[in-house]
């Protein structure tokens, strides 16, 4: 049982409209903030077409969807996400950016309401000391696609509270996804080993060694593996992972932390994945991934 009744979810990209739609599905009421007007509009879309393909699939009523996007609303306004128990950022990793953010929400948001963070390389207890309530900040790390994939990285700060960790588990369980506990540690335990992992497969293609395709079969075929890690960095988009990795080695100076020369003139060249068309494959159309 929770007591978390209202949720916000600050950011409506990649992993925040996935959140979204996760809190949602489950009966709670969610509020997605951005500050731009037209990514809600693309989020909400979005979120529109991946519950249409529930329905397609048999996985969810029609009833059932018009229950959960009735609970689902955006906002462009952050003094709206006052009515919210818990809100769970998922903006850029950086630091100064996520500090800014959580400043305006401890304005906004009375004592109780908990601050989540869905970081997946910075440091819970740094996020947390810009907060104003850094007893009140944990790390709730989603895993993408957010609103396919149950795990769910659970890190406490150095200064969050044992209540608000308990509250978070169980808003967490309640979500129907599985939480485990990770130290506050760069790359908690996924991304630990999946950046050093998506950079050498982003080297081989850089060497020439083989084709994204041929790459990507070849770890699904052999490792059993769902995705390959190309066709992840696309749907991740090269411009987050570029973030995070750097994020990662700055902490670490692991070398296969390091982004590899071929993810900033892919960049550059506006190849990000999914979201802008291209990336190590081509794409039509910007319907969020499953169903």
């Amino acid at each position: 049982m929770t007591s978390i009744k209202t949720v916000g979810v600050a950011g409506s990209g990649t992993m925040g409209a996935g959140i979204a739609i996760v809190a949602a599905r489950a009966g709670f009421r969610t509020l997605v903030y951005d500050t731009k007007a037209d990514a809600l509009s693309r989020a909400r879309k979005q979120t529109e077409g991946f519950f249409a393909k529930s329905v397609e699939r048999g996985k969810l009523t029609r009833q059932q969807v018009d229950s959960v996007l009735a609970g689902l609303s955006g906002t462009t306004d952050i003094e709206a996400l006052a009515a919210c128990d818990i809100v769970i950022e998922a903006v850029f990793e950086d630091l100064k950016v996520k500090h800014a953010l959580l400043a305006e929400l401890n304005r906004v948001c009375p004592p109780h309401t908990i601050f989540a963070s869905n970081t997946s390389t910075l440091s819970i207890t740094e996020i947390a000391a810009g907060s104003g309530r850094d007893e009140r900040c944990v790390g709730m790390h989603f895993c993408l696609p957010a609103q396919l994939m149950k795990l769910v990285e659970m890190s406490p700060g150095l200064r969050t509270s044992a209540e608000t960790f308990e509250t978070a588990w169980q808003f967490c369980q309640a979500m129907g996804q599985v939480p485990v506990k990770t130290k506050d540690n760069p790359g908690f335990i996924l991304n630990y080993f999946l950046i050093p992992f998506n950079n050498d497969a982003i080297r081989l293609v850089e060497a020439g060694v083989a084709e994204p395709a041929d790459i990507d079969r070849a770890i699904k075929t052999g490792l059993g593996y769902p995705m390959g890690p190309l066709e992840l960095l696309d749907l991740v988009g090269l411009d987050t992972h570029l973030l995070v990795a750097e994020a990662l080695y700055a902490a670490t100076h692991e070398p296969r932390a390091a982004v590899p020369p071929l993810v900033k003139r892919m960049i550059a060249a506006g190849r990000l994945g999914r979201k802008t068309g291209a990336g190590f494959y081509p794409y039509s159309g910007s319907a969020m991934f499953g169903g």
